[in-house]
């Protein structure tokens, strides 16, 4: 080889290793699916807005976020994965905003090896672990998880009878399902199930049916003002027994729209709806509040949990991205099997809603530090002492 040829291919050598640590050669792209409008906006609207401020550059590399709104239909949500995976060839998603949307979407990125954290409550997109949900995390606390702690509490309060009020989707039958085996064994007798839709205006029919068994607490299986709509109904027709909510209710909004109704309710949820309660040395306290103050300074606004779901996506990707990075070139589908394997290798990585120790069969990897038990008191979610 000459002098010169030998020249030639040292420069394009350092050219190639120059171009694969150059974070402008070496932009991630994060394709972000929210509700932002439509049925599910109390959901997608924060989410959207948290997307907003996640770090625009991560361990030397810029990260852009390319967000889409599905308008709470999974018809869109479909078009939107596939959207953002052939067009935009995004390294990872967030969201969508609501379980059947995250379902219909589960093979489409499992299907292109693309990661996808989704922002719902349904378990369903990491359980039972297969091939397809490999590619799956899910950073709201798992369904299972805030189950055992209300259950829990019910048993120790003395309810021996429970009605079900839920959605009739695939979030609200996976509540139903989760539920039975959990209060079976805390001696807890299911009595009445009613379903209804998100866009119902009304369940008086569903209350009056459920408070015909006079069940002695009533678990209202929802997700934003349909939770809502649930505790009114009951409260309406003077039932007078507990009334738990999932961690779909974790909002002021809810208590905003249910006004004088809620009061009392009971909910096990993340920590950021009740973080003023938390010890000073509560690690996630630091977390949930510095989210706070940079959505309240972007936004004017203070954020809801369903905000935080993306933002953790958010926490977990800061801490994966860079390990990711040593390995392979965003925009590969080496970068992006980098990225699923440093993302199911999180330890103790605190976001603003619990801690999250992920594994090869678990997903999710949040404890109970994640699932407060609280209640509506004087209008505001206060911790249960």
């Amino acid at each position: 080889m000459t002098r010169f040829r030998k020249l030639l291919v040292a420069s394009c050598f350092a050219f190639g290793v120059a171009s694969f640590l150059d974070p402008a050669a070496a932009q991630v792209k994060v394709g972000v699916m929210v509700s932002s409008t439509g049925p599910a906006a109390v959901i997608g609207i924060p989410q959207k807005n948290s997307a907003g401020i996640l770090p625009k550059s991560v361990g030397g590399l810029s990260v852009e976020y390319i967000v889409l709104d599905d308008g709470g239909e999974p018809t869109n949500a479909v078009n939107n994965v596939k959207k953002l995976i052939s067009e935009n060839n995004v390294d990872c998603l967030l969201g969508p905003s609501i379980s059947p949307n995250a379902m219909a979407v589960l093979s489409f990125a499992a299907e292109a090896k693309v990661p996808m954290m989704a922002a719902v409550g349904t378990d369903a997109v990491i359980y039972p672990m297969d091939e397809r949900r490999r590619w799956i995390f899910k950073t709201a606390q798992a369904n299972r998880l805030i189950l055992e702690v209300m259950v829990k509490h019910m048993a120790a309060t003395g309810v021996k009878t429970l009605g079900l009020l839920r959605l009739n989707d695939s979030l609200g039958e996976e509540w139903a399902a989760s539920l039975k085996p959990i209060a079976e064994q805390a001696n807890v007798k299911m009595v009445a199930e009613e379903r209804f839709v998100r866009s119902d205006t009304s369940v008086t029919a569903q209350a009056i049916r459920i408070m015909s068994a006079k069940p002695d607490a009533v678990l209202i299986a929802a997700a934003g003002g349909a939770s809502t709509l649930g505790q009114v109904g009951l409260v309406e027709r003077n039932y007078r027994g507990k009334i738990y909510q999932t961690n779909g209710a974790a909002t002021d909004e809810f208590i905003r729209l249910g006004g004088k109704s809620v009061e009392g309710a009971l909910m096990a949820a993340g920590p950021l709806q009740a973080v003023d309660e938390l010890a000073d040395a509560d690690p996630i306290k630091k977390a949930a509040l510095d989210y706070i103050a940079l959505y309240q300074r972007t936004y004017s606004a203070k954020p809801s949990t369903f905000g935080s779901n993306i933002y953790d996506g958010g926490i977990l990707l800061t801490s994966a991205i860079p390990a990711a990075a040593k390995l392979a070139k965003p925009g590969t589908a080496e970068f992006r099997s980098a990225l699923r394997d440093a993302l199911e290798a999180s330890k103790e990585v605190v976001g603003t809603q619990g801690i999250f120790n992920l594994t090869k069969d678990n997903h999710n990897g949040m404890d109970e530090r994640a699932a407060l038990m609280m209640t509506v008191k004087g209008g505001e979610w206060r911790l249960l002492k």
